[in-house]
């Protein structure tokens, strides 16, 4: 697969083997599959990332609302990321500058990773979410990165204090996940919210919110 991406766009050789192994992985192992979806992550990391990174200059919007903190690591040594649906604002919010901090935060998260460790945990927490804070476009865009340009990244999601009314925008956004994704998602009944994360994740490493002893660090400070 090296070969054949590098013959046809020669900056692929600036990646290392463990980023061909995630392509390879999210397609099967489909060598021609994988080289396309890698070919086109590289041309879109290119045009969305031409400095290489995303600067908080370009989400200065997206920041104030701390809407997404990291703090601990699970069991298995993967950072322990949290975010909260109620504190975005889809009226106050651009789509673009949205993506923007979606990449912004994922490349944090993995450098943030440990030696060897390629996966993180994610809690998404929808306590107080109402039809406000429903963003049907900014989901699919999240999903849309994820899945074409970190792939094999999410080692698991757990979806806390989900209210009824979600469900309606979760069914608009399910069938556009891919069944590895669909496998790694978790919905924890509140009763349970703490027992089921202890199971992933050490009190000493889960965060203070849910009965740990870690405080949340908005990702901009970390």
């Amino acid at each position: 697969m090296r070969a054949l991406v590098e013959r046809e766009d020669p900056s692929a050789k600036d990646e290392d083997d463990f980023m061909i192994r995630r392509f390879l992985r999210a397609r099967d192992l489909d060598i021609e599959k994988a080289s396309n979806m890698f070919r086109k992550y590289l041309s879109w990391k290119k045009s969305f990332m031409p400095k290489g990174f995303i600067s908080e200059s370009e989400i200065s919007t997206q920041l104030p609302h701390n809407k997404l903190c990291i703090q601990g690591i699970d069991k298995q040594n993967r950072p322990v990321v949290v975010a909260f649906g109620a504190r975005h604002k889809p009226s106050k919010s651009n789509l673009e500058e949205f993506k923007r901090f979606v990449v912004y935060s994922l490349e944090k998260i993995c450098a943030r990773m440990p030696k060897g460790e390629e996966k993180f945990v994610a809690i998404a927490d929808l306590e107080d979410w109402g039809y406000t804070n429903s963003d049907v476009r900014a989901y699919m865009a999240s999903l849309t990165l994820l899945q074409d340009c970190y792939p094999e990244r999410l080692g698991k999601l757990f979806i806390v204090h989900c209210p009824y009314i979600f469900m309606t925008a979760w069914k608009a956004i399910y069938p556009f996940i891919d069944k590895n994704t669909k496998k790694k998602i978790v919905f924890v009944e509140n009763k349970k919210l703490t027992s089921t994360l202890l199971k992933d994740i050490d009190e000493s490493q889960l965060p203070d919110i849910y009965g740990g002893k870690l405080p949340l660090v908005p990702i901009q400070d970390c």
